[in-house]
């Protein structure tokens, strides 16, 4: 059995790696603190001390980190994964990113004889968690082929969309019809409220009609409980909008409704600086 390495340990990388675990792989573990990963580590994944060790330890090779730099970093610098890696091996970026890094990316592994692609994931802390995510994958198809096995321990479905920088491309689409929706159960809530109506009935009713989604199922029980920690950080899913909008900037795109996504959660973030809760704070603008 291949190898595994992964590197992150945050909500959705910690789910992923337990499914992982589960499924009997050997996973080597990089994260910036050790004591984050003691739980994973009790469970029987080895913690190295940086990137680099875990690509000379591992066949396959995946990250999933926060930022576009995060990325730019564990790769690129001297202690990053490209300066462990040996021919023969797969990285496997899960992070949601810009397609000009996972270009970038794939170039490099074309140099140094190794697979790649780029392929980020929906479903949130619970898909992560219960192996259900939905994964969006560019770069090589060879590699995407010889990963059906690990993809399958931990999503639901997966989709290929072509060259590198194309898995990134369908996660943005993806992140615009998550801003519709977390705004739509935002004034949802508001709406109903300010109508003196049973929140917990319009929720129930909302989903048993034409309005039921993902954002709804999932995240509209934890507005109502008050629970606002994070199946995705309000600060990553901004960096995602702002990410999308520079991508539909290139394209000569205007997208009203996903601009206007981003300035509320830019308020939410930036001004109220809520950042490290989940998406579903966004009702906190209220």
């Amino acid at each position: 059995m291949q190898k595994i390495g992964f590197i992150g340990t945050g909500v959705m990388g910690s789910g992923i790696i337990n499914n992982l675990l589960n499924a009997n792989y050997n996973v080597d573990i990089y994260t910036r603190t050790k004591s984050k990963a003691e739980p994973l580590i009790a469970k029987g994944a080895k913690w190295f001390a940086d990137p680099k060790d875990v690509a000379e330890s591992a066949d396959i090779i995946f990250t999933m980190v926060g930022f576009p730099q995060d990325v730019e970093d564990v790769y690129f610098k001297d202690n990053g994964i490209f300066s462990g890696l040996g021919k023969g091996k797969i990285i496997v970026d899960m992070t949601t990113s810009t397609p000009t890094l996972a270009k970038k990316i794939g170039e490099k592994a074309e140099k140094v004889g190794v697979e790649t692609l780029d392929a980020p994931v929906s479903g949130g802390d619970v898909g992560a968690r219960e192996g259900n995510l939905t994964i969006m994958v560019g770069g090589s198809k060879k590699a995407y082929q010889e990963l059906q096995p690990i993809f399958k321990i931990i999503g639901k479905t997966n989709h290929y969309f072509g060259t590198y920088g194309a898995g990134q491309h369908a996660k943005m689409a993806n992140q615009i019809m998550i801003a519709g929706t977390m705004t739509g159960l935002t004034e949802m809530f508001v709406y109903a409220k300010a109508a003196g109506l049973d929140l917990q009935s319009v929720l129930e009713t909302v989903e048993g009609g034409g309005g039921d989604n993902w954002s709804l199922e999932n995240y509209g029980p934890r507005i109502l409980k008050g629970d606002f920690k994070p199946g995705f950080y309000s600060k990553h899913f901004l960096k995602d909008l702002r990410v999308a909008l520079d991508e539909s900037e290139k394209m000569h795109l205007n997208l009203p409704a996903t601009a206007q996504a981003k300035k509320l959660y830019e308020k939410l973030v930036d001004e109220k600086d809520l950042g490290n809760d989940g998406t579903q704070a966004l009702i906190k603008l209220w």
